[in-house]
């Protein structure tokens, strides 16, 4: 492939479509891209404003109502703090004796580390959620360690709730959570280990109900739910959709488990440059590209968090 047929434009828009393709916390259903814009350089920063809560009083017929109140406002930043590039050549010699899509499969490699990448710090912004939105298991209380190489559900002060029977009865109190802060029923998810989908499964209320197949058995046209949903998505339980991702954050075997909204945080990222370049010193094509993103929690009512330990069988 000379440089001649290298097309910026083409090349860029592809590497944009394959990390949108490979994201779980960053798709567009889980986190919002309200605030993207214009992204130039790390330490750019996006303000969100807010308007405070407005006061509703009674009204008494012939009487004065109060002065109007004065609306308050807050603000919050974010900040593009993650700057990530890739920088990859392919010698002439090796471009002659290979295979000539060498540079197109490349360049996915480089869109899926930096997704990746981006995913990973993404799901990090968990310890941004308050511990009042913590997730209790109502099957907790006198529950011990787990020795019976069972799943276990680890929750706030430590106690420790066992048996698999309660890996769904977990993803309904998350949704209590929820509901107690008057999070929107539609578009809620949760993302959870892979394992945890084999806890799953092993519930009929899941099997029966939640799974692509289940809920395409459900639906009149008789669509096929695995063809239609988005990248890691799983089912649904206790009106949430449900993610499983390998980048769900974990300290010593304890999984830090997702539950919200898309209105909860947001992510802004722009690919600044996509360039082909031929090295000084080589006989070789070259492309470089850099990244540049950042995410904040905005609205930490509409998150919980809640954490699940994996036992030994």
């Amino acid at each position: 492939m000379s440089l001649e047929n290298f097309i910026p434009e083409v090349w860029s828009a592809r590497l944009l479509v394959n990390l949108y393709n490979t994201l779980v916390y960053g798709n567009p259903a889980l986190i919002n891209t309200d605030y993207e814009g214009e992204i130039r350089s790390q330490g750019d920063t996006v303000r969100i404003g807010s308007i405070g809560t407005v006061t509703v009083g009674d009204y008494s017929k012939n009487t004065d109502i109060t002065a109007p109140q004065t609306l308050s406002d807050a603000q919050s930043t974010l900040t593009i703090t993650q700057q990530k590039y890739f920088n990859f050549q392919i010698d002439d010699v090796d471009k002659a004796q290979q295979n000539p899509k060498v540079m197109g499969d490349a360049m996915r490699e480089a869109a899926y580390a930096l997704a990746n990448t981006a995913d990973k710090f993404i799901a990090g912004q968990y310890t941004d959620i308050p511990t009042a939105n913590y997730v209790l298991s109502a099957d907790a209380a006198g529950g011990s360690a787990d020795g019976a190489g069972n799943d276990v559900l680890i929750v706030t002060g430590g106690t420790v709730a066992t048996k698999e029977a309660i890996g769904y009865e977990f993803l309904v109190d998350g949704a209590t959570v929820l509901d107690n802060n008057n999070v929107p029923e539609e578009g809620r998810w949760v993302v959870v280990p892979p394992w945890y989908e084999g806890v799953l499964l092993k519930d009929p209320r899941f099997v029966s109900f939640g799974t692509p197949q289940a809920m395409a058995n459900l639906s009149s046209g008789g669509i096929d739910g695995s063809t239609m949903r988005p990248t890691g998505q799983i089912g649904r339980v206790a009106g949430f959709d449900v993610y499983k991702s390998n980048n769900v954050p974990s300290t010593s075997g304890t999984y830090q488990v997702l539950f919200g909204h898309n209105m909860a945080w947001t992510f802004a990222q722009q690919v600044q440059e996509v360039e082909a370049y031929r090295p000084e010193k080589r006989f070789a094509d070259a492309v470089k590209g850099l990244q540049l993103y950042g995410a904040k929690v905005v609205r930490p009512q509409a998150m919980a968090l809640g954490k699940v330990r994996k036992g030994t069988h």
